[in-house]
């Protein structure tokens, strides 16, 4: 049986000051908001940051704007019907993802294997390994490729251009450090664009683009 509290009662129920209270709220309002954002990234997972960069993993996504002019490079390079590669450029395959095209096929090549989550298009991929490839994946089989190799070392260049010549048809579009002009050249015939990619962060090394052929970047 309960029983009516009296006004002593009252006197003994702890009480939140007016800033405690106005703190808690503004916990909740963030949770909402960060709930919120999680939501939204699952209704698109294609959208650029939907996965967080990994430092650790040397990832840098670019800016919407340079993604954007990237990925109408490469649908343009492609052709109706093209079939794109992007190696280690999550965002550029991520725009690619979001015009939602049907004049071209895409896929991914990366490291890191939460870009699975893309399905039969995330092809895990290991520099180190570069020739380690699933039989689909046939030679000379994309009309372009896309590649922004995550280190800027001779080492990892080299590698990653095995790759890069054993898919294409041709195409080229690699993203690199400038310091990197040179071995660009010697390894995949490639030259500097006028055109100069933007991360979302900004990295204290400056990135150009390269290609092989006349393409819309300068």
């Amino acid at each position: 049986m309960f029983r009516k509290m009296d006004d002593d009662d009252d006197d003994d129920v702890p009480q939140l000051s007016s800033h405690t209270l106005a703190a808690l709220q503004e916990f909740y309002l963030e949770q909402q908001q960060k709930e919120g954002m999680k939501t939204c990234q699952r209704f698109n997972k294609y959208s650029i940051g939907s996965i967080e960069e990994d430092w650790q993993l040397s990832q840098f996504w670019y800016n919407d704007e340079t993604a954007s002019c990237l990925a109408k490079e490469a649908v343009l390079a492609a052709g109706k019907g093209g079939r794109i590669a992007c190696i280690s450029s999550p965002s550029v395959y991520q725009k690619l993802k979001e015009e939602d095209g049907e004049d071209f096929s895409v896929c991914i090549l990366e490291y890191d294997r939460r870009f699975s989550v893309y399905g039969e298009e995330f092809v895990f991929y290991d520099y180190n390994h570069p020739l380690d490839l699933p039989e689909n994946l046939l030679p000379h089989s994309f009309d372009i490729v896309i590649a922004d190799p995550p280190y800027l070392s001779e080492e990892c260049l080299q590698k990653t251009a095995e790759t890069i010549k054993y898919l294409t048809k041709g195409k080229i579009l690699l993203c690199t450090g400038a310091v990197m002009e040179e071995q660009a050249a010697k390894q995949l015939g490639v030259k500097m664009c006028k055109f100069i990619p933007k991360h979302s962060r900004n990295l204290a090394n400056e990135f150009r683009c390269y290609v092989n052929y006349a393409s819309g970047l300068d």
